[in-house]
């Protein structure tokens, strides 16, 4: 029996700023051209947001370009960057340097990226976009070397892959648009690039992995606004990595761990080197007294703009960090990743008409 099919110009794989952003701006045009644009975005995640794991700090050139009258739209961006330390550690000591340019904040906003992508689902929502949270795609479809569309996930199958009494057949999605805005490592962007050889071998890409936890603290021990990277312990000299603290708003802080993927000792734990950290005789009295509120863990992209791989296919395109787009010497992917997305939507709507 055939599956059930569904038809759309363009169908986005992944609601996080790179996919949102796309979609957002695709309908900006389609408006702006008076035309009508069937766009579809397709989530992991059961809500808009719940994947997004990242405490951040975005520049907002891309989100003022993309909706200038965002502080009226109450957009989850309020809490503004006051202050930048960037800290070395030894066991016992810690100096203080100079903050590299490139990572100076004036100007930049504290915030939470899964409040983010939610608001700007339902920014997307409001454009007419249609978001489907809860269906992961689970391959592509093509025609020849050309992707045609999306195949969705069966539902309600046990761990054998059999059906049970709530299975749900998946859905075939087709456009004549495919945008791949999975974010790092993302399954449907590993296959694709295989499979159409999109990586020059001699620019690999490189991973680390990052852990983060949101803690609430006494209010004397929090600095609203304080932006804090610290490089050294725990970590040995041959281990790339280092730790952020943000201090966000409601005295919370968002504390965070990234070890790069290339490490040699396999006893090495990036939690447990998170939980280190936070006994460190200047790192501890953040947290004293405090309450760990969330806690998790992502990969994140590191190759930068020389790992790139191609970015468009027949039939779509790579945005985001889906292709790779993380500024990791500026510690910033948020606006790169919205930036790629209006990009992919202009590109795409010339491509339509």
């Amino acid at each position: 029996m055939p599956r059930e099919t569904m038809e759309f110009d363009v169908v986005i794989v992944g609601a996080g700023p790179s996919g949102l952003s796309c979609a957002i701006k695709l309908a900006q045009l389609a408006q702006e051209k008076n035309t009508n644009l069937d766009i579809c975005v397709l989530e992991k995640a059961a809500m808009i947001g719940g994947h997004s794991v990242s405490g951040a700090v975005i520049e907002t050139r891309a989100l003022d370009e993309l909706l200038p009258d965002w502080r009226e739209l109450k957009a989850p961006v309020s809490c503004e960057a006051k202050q930048d330390k960037f800290i070395l550690l030894s066991k016992k000591h810690h100096l203080r340097l100079p903050t590299p340019p490139q990572m100076h904040n004036k100007g930049n906003y504290i915030i939470s990226l899964g409040m983010l992508c939610s608001w700007l689902g339902e920014q997307a929502e409001a454009l007419g976009v249609q978001v489907f949270p809860g269906f992961a795609g689970a391959e592509l479809l093509y025609e020849g070397d050309t992707v045609v569309g999306v195949s969705t996930g069966d539902m309600g199958v046990d761990k054998d892959g059999k059906a049970t009494d709530r299975f749900t057949e998946g859905v075939d999605i087709r456009a004549k648009q495919v945008i791949l805005a999975e974010g790092c490592h993302g399954s449907l962007t590993k296959q694709l690039i295989i499979r159409l050889e999109l990586r020059d071998p001699n620019k690999p890409q490189t991973y680390a992995i990052g852990v983060k936890e949101l803690w609430q603290v006494p209010e004397e021990q929090h600095q609203q606004g304080l932006i804090m990277h610290t490089a050294g312990w725990p970590l040995d000299h041959a281990t790339f990595g280092g730790s952020f603290l943000y201090h966000w708003d409601q005295n919370r802080i968002e504390v965070g761990f990234v070890v790069g993927l290339d490490y040699t000792n396999p006893y090495m734990d990036p939690f447990q080197e998170l939980q280190r950290l936070k006994t460190h005789p200047y790192i501890r009295p953040f947290f004293e007294n405090g309450k760990r509120l969330l806690y998790g863990a992502r990969a994140l992209i590191e190759g930068g703009f020389q790992a790139l791989p191609k970015l468009t296919f027949k039939g779509g395109m790579l945005i985001g960090d889906a292709a790779g787009f993380l500024n990791a010497p500026k510690i910033k992917g948020n606006h790169n990743a919205m930036k790629t997305g209006m990009l992919a939507a202009e590109t795409v709507m010339a491509n339509l008409e």
